[in-house]
């Protein structure tokens, strides 16, 4: 009986024991890991919507914070520009700003007094207008920056000489020309979703506008508007052919023919 008593308490005294040295043992320092600090710039922004068209205001620009790995070589930085804010007083843009985007300089362009059509045009183009109607502008759908073709409808007279039926014929005579105001609106605003103007504007180079000139003395001409995805394309460089005057390029089941205009 005693060698079973003496057995237990020699257990009992070493559990205490070990719970002794357990508790008195300093837990190990939990090491923090330091994440290194993000390196920032700042970038000139639009502090709100700035439209197609529209003189740059005070108020309108801004300096925020961007994380330099982020930071666009085209984004204007203030350590690089720190009079941005000045320098683009005034400036016009030749595309859209939602608020909070990057300015970039190619999106604007300072008119020195110019009117803005003049500073929106791409380099190189030209802006011409043309009377149009609702059936012949897709019913007022047709709104600034969109591209559509041009089309021309007019009398065959060697089809009706040759009693081809009543001689009306149709052409595409331009292709995926950007339009840059119908009358005198530049921009959609105001939740407006459709414009009915009478005079469309559009972006054409010199031979294309030579083309809509001697086109609309021909017949009549009719808008038809491209699909969004394919507005991407840009004007291929004229030929000498198509340079001189006189003539006018046609389009007609997908084949290019040059006529004199007589």
């Amino acid at each position: 009986m005693k060698s079973a008593r003496i057995i237990v308490l020699g257990v009992a005294l070493l559990a205490g024991g070990l719970a002794f040295m357990l508790s008195g043992r300093t837990p190990a320092p939990v090491q923090q890991v330091v994440k290194p600090a993000i390196e920032t710039v700042d970038v000139l922004v639009a502090k709100k919507e700035i439209g197609l068209g529209m003189q740059v205001q005070a108020g309108a620009l801004g300096w925020q914070t961007w994380p330099a790995d982020a930071a666009n070589a085209s984004f204007i930085q203030k350590k690089s520009r720190p009079n941005a804010l000045e320098d683009f007083k005034g400036a016009i843009a030749r595309a859209p700003f939602v608020a909070g985007e990057p300015i970039r300089e190619q999106k604007m362009i300072r008119a020195n007094g110019s009117g803005f059509m003049s500073a929106i045009l791409t380099p190189g183009m030209r802006a011409i207008s043309t009377d149009i109607s609702p059936e012949s502008g897709v019913g007022g759908f047709i709104l600034p920056n969109d591209h559509v073709d041009v089309l021309l409808t007019r009398r065959d007279q060697e089809q009706q000489k040759h009693g081809g039926g009543d001689g009306i014929t149709s052409e595409t005579v331009l292709r995926n020309v950007r339009v840059l105001a119908i009358d005198q609106t530049v921009q959609e605003k105001d939740g407006q979703k459709v414009v009915v103007g009478k005079t469309a504007t559009l972006e054409l180079t010199p031979y294309q506008a030579e083309t809509l000139v001697m086109s609309r003395q021909r017949g009549t001409l009719s808008l038809a508007l491209r699909a969004l995805t394919e507005n991407k394309a840009t004007p291929k460089p004229e030929t000498d052919e198509e340079r001189r005057s006189g003539t006018v390029n046609f389009v007609r089941y997908g084949v290019n023919s040059v006529q004199t205009i007589k």
